[in-house]
């Protein structure tokens, strides 16, 4: 255990506390079991260690991932049991879903030991999804993603701005002092600025890294998958990457990767939970509350000029920007006459020449458009959507 004090002090002494994402505040850190998800890269583990540096006495606290050596010969129960023998009051684990039976130790950790409070974190969220339901009652869970605008500008630039709501979006409320000229850092963001190590030398190389990890290592194993079918996953996802976008047609796409039509869905949703798609659909209603889908894009932005850079098409990274800032917060659906519908409000989505042609006559309706500085009555700019959280 002496060990894993020293690794977790190291850790501590590195990790920079100068800003705090989004979740920070939202996450109710006296709960006695919290659980952090989210895909690979967008800095959960980072989020923890600050909270420990900012918030907690380090002399009855303890960090661990989960896929340390120790683990090979010693289990987390007994880790837990010797801890708290020493005072030990908050246990943090990392990339949980590394270690086998984890939901069924956490369970035994939480009824044994009341006085522990425990946080862990996991990047395979299908498997913390399905481990998630086996610890309903005791663990408070939360979803995490990449950065916003207003956090990259923060980040990767010093520029400070406030989380505006949708209302006030629509309203013309965003205002952005410090910055006179915002469209060429957007224009980083959306092919650099996603992830929180973009900071450090060879983004693309490792955003590639985690892209197959994700579809080569952690679906296959929550699914049961052999070594071809997590390359048909490959396949699927550059099938999408390359998309303007990607209208699903499972016949089509089952021939082209020489897959059962049936399994096609099933691989679209472990991907989408892996934080890889998003997909659109056009209802809320239907089977378990989840109409049809219309379209299929990359979860963000960064992931399409990764890999489709030659064939990034404009009009795709505008929509992908747009569903994966709103969705934080908000449900979209597809519109009837536009792109998207969220709550009441109709979204059209375009370049700076877009016209109102499509939405004239429909109700609570604007038209969002990219290489615009400034807004004006029902128009806004694509940017001012990257800051609702």
């Amino acid at each position: 255990m002496e060990k894993l004090f020293l690794i977790f002090q190291k850790l501590l002494k590195e990790t920079d506390t100068s800003f705090f994402r989004y979740i920070y505040t939202t996450i109710n850190w006296d709960n006695r079991m919290i659980g952090i998800t989210g895909p690979r890269g967008v800095g959960k583990t980072t989020l923890v260690l600050q909270h420990i540096k900012k918030d907690l006495d380090l002399s009855n606290t303890l960090y661990v991932t989960a896929e340390d050596f120790y683990f090979a010969n010693n289990r987390l129960l007994d880790l837990a049991e010797a801890f708290t023998k020493r005072g030990g009051k908050n246990l943090f684990i990392d990339e949980i879903h590394k270690y086998e039976d984890w939901a069924k130790e956490l369970k035994l950790i939480y009824d044994y030991h009341p006085d522990l409070n425990v946080v862990f974190t996991g990047s395979s969220v299908l498997d913390l999804k399905r481990g998630s339901s086996d610890l309903s009652r005791r663990a408070v869970m939360y979803q995490m993603q990449g950065l916003s605008f207003r956090e990259y500008l923060q980040i990767f630039h010093r520029v400070s701005s406030s989380i505006y709501t949708l209302d006030e979006i629509l309203e013309h409320k965003v205002e952005l002092p410090e910055l006179k000229h915002p469209l060429p850092l957007f224009e980083d963001y959306l092919k650099r600025g996603y992830y929180p190590f973009a900071l450090e030398e060879d983004f693309d190389t490792k955003l590639q890294q985690v892209v197959n990890q994700t579809l080569e290592n952690d679906i296959p194993m929550y699914a049961g998958m052999n070594v071809a079918t997590g390359r048909k996953l490959k396949q699927l996802l550059s099938i999408i990457a390359q998309s303007v976008p990607f209208k699903p047609n499972m016949t089509k796409i089952a021939a082209a990767l020489s897959a059962s039509r049936n399994n096609i869905a099933d691989y679209c949703h472990y991907i989408e939970e892996a934080g890889m798609i998003a997909q659109l659909r056009n209802s809320t209603s239907g089977i378990r509350g989840l109409g049809k889908v219309e379209k299929i894009y990359l979860d963000n932005t960064n992931l399409i000029y990764n890999l489709a850079s030659e064939n990034a098409n404009i009009g795709n990274v505008r929509e992908t920007f747009f569903f994966n800032q709103v969705s934080e917060k908000h449900k979209l659906i597809t519109s009837p006459f536009a792109d998207f519908l969220v709550g009441d409000y109709t979204f059209e989505i375009g370049g700076k020449n877009k016209g109102k042609k499509q939405i004239q006559n429909v109700k609570n309706a604007f038209v969002v458009k990219d290489d615009l500085e400034y807004g004006f009555l029902n128009t806004i700019p694509l940017w001012h959507f990257g800051f609702l959280y």
